[in-house]
């Protein structure tokens, strides 16, 4: 029997593929960063995701923005030229 990859990530984010399909997720949890950026955009404070994820404290918030911010800070656009 294969074991799944798990990839740890800095701050106690994880990526193990048969957790929430693969997404990145805060160590020891099923909660995914998506959901965490979800609940910001929805207006929610850092300071009001361990009201609503009573697992999570604001020190994990803080590892989900630092995780996206890092991913996003390498994302690259490339121009398509077409004729």
């Amino acid at each position: 029997m294969k074991k799944a990859i798990i990839k740890t990530e800095p701050a106690g984010i994880v990526i193990k593929q048969k957790v929430r399909f693969g997404k990145p997720c805060v160590k020891g949890t099923r909660i995914a960063i998506t959901d965490i950026l979800n609940l910001l955009r929805g207006g929610y404070t850092i300071n009001d995701v361990p009201a609503q994820y009573p697992h999570l404290t604001i020190t994990d918030a803080q590892a989900a923005l630092r995780y996206a911010g890092r991913v996003l800070g390498k994302e690259e656009i490339l121009e398509i030229e077409t004729n």
